[in-house]
This record gives C-alpha cells, structure tokens and sequence, in this order.
C-alpha cells in the first residue's frame, strides 16, 4: 500500500498501533522475560553445580586423610543439599569406600545400596553395583553378590567389568571352570583389569 502524503503515513502507523500495540508489547515482554528466566536458571545451576563441586572436593580431601566419620558427615551434606548434582551419588562410592578400609563393612554396604538406590545416572548406580558385589564376595556373601550382579548386569559398557566379577564369584564357590569361562569373556569384552585377571586365570585349577 502506498501513502500520497506523509500525514497518510502516520496516521496509518498510529492505526496501525492502536490495532497491534498492545500484541507488541506483550509478546516483547514474554520473550525478555522467557531470556531472563533462562538466564537466571542457568546462573543458579552453574552456582549449585560450583557448590557441590567445593563439597565433593572436601569430601576427597576427608579420605584423603582416612578420616571415615568426617566423609560420612560430607556424603550426608552432599545428598541434601546437592542431591540432584551427579556428586551425590560419587559422595556415596567414596564414602562407601572410606568405611569399608575403616573396617566398617556393614556400613560400607549401606551406603553402596544407597548409591545404587539415589544414583542420578545409570553408570554410577552399576559402578556402586560392582562395588557392592565385589564386598560381598570378600565377605562370603555369594548369593546376595550373585543377585547383585544378576539385577545390574544390563550394560554393554560394563560387561567386562561384571564377568571378571563373575569370575571371581565362580571362583569362591570353587567352579574353576564356570571362573575360567567368565575370566576369558571379561578380557574379550575389554575389562580394563585385564592384566590382572590374566593372573587369576593362571592361577585355577587345570581344568
């Protein structure tokens, strides 16, 4: 459309925005306000993430020193305050572990279930797995290591992992071959102790 006059124009403009002013000027602060909440949200994640990163560095700093009582106090912090950060879950295996060289078994598996329960990813909940499995043979827990293994025992990045446990398992109920089976099929599937289940393969039973 065309104007003759530049009063025509205006007076279109003002038409104009006596009709769409008020959509602007909605739509403009919806779209302001949508950046602002996202950038304010992304202020805070990064905050609490630089916070739960501090904490976890404590907690290392804690066993670090073998100081069990105080990672156990750290971990508890972690879960409530940053519970939703993947440092939650870590604080559970390194508490675990700090209580488990401390001599405290039973309190080490409690927090290796609670990892395995709260973990907010899958790879920590099947390294606490391991873990867990992996005491429990210690201890003579075959069974309860056997149904740990089978309940978690789903990922083709962990395979490895969890046949070398098999093997171990297998091995301390004294099924050398059920172990030299599981051994052989944890170093094909690229178990990153492979040189030293090359060693427990060595030292079965001959078969």
């Amino acid at each position: 459309m065309s104007y003759e006059t530049d009063e025509e124009k205006v007076e279109a403009i003002k038409k104009w925005w006596k009709q769409n002013g008020l959509s602007v000027i909605a739509g403009a602060a919806i779209g302001l306000g949508s950046i602002y909440a996202w950038r304010f949200w992304t202020d805070h994640r990064q905050h609490v993430a630089g916070q739960a990163s501090s904490a976890f560095e404590q907690l290392l700093s804690n066993a670090a020193m073998s100081q069990p009582e105080a990672v156990a106090k750290q971990a508890e912090l972690l879960k409530d305050e940053f519970g939703s950060t993947p440092y939650a879950g870590l604080s559970e295996l390194v508490a675990a572990r700090a209580l488990y060289q401390a001599g405290d078994t039973a309190a080490a598996m409690r927090a290796l279930r609670e990892a395995i329960a709260k973990a907010p990813d899958p790879a920590i909940a099947r390294i606490a797995a391991l873990r867990l499995a992996r005491v429990q043979v210690a201890e003579g827990q075959l069974d309860e290591a056997d149904a740990t293994l089978s309940a978690h025992d789903n990922s083709p990045a962990f395979a490895g992992e969890f046949a070398a446990l098999r093997g171990d398992l297998a091995a301390a109920r004294g099924d050398a071959a059920a172990a030299r089976a599981a051994y052989e099929q944890a170093i094909e599937k690229g178990s990153g102790l492979s040189q030293l289940i090359r060693l427990k393969l060595d030292n079965l039973p001959a078969g």
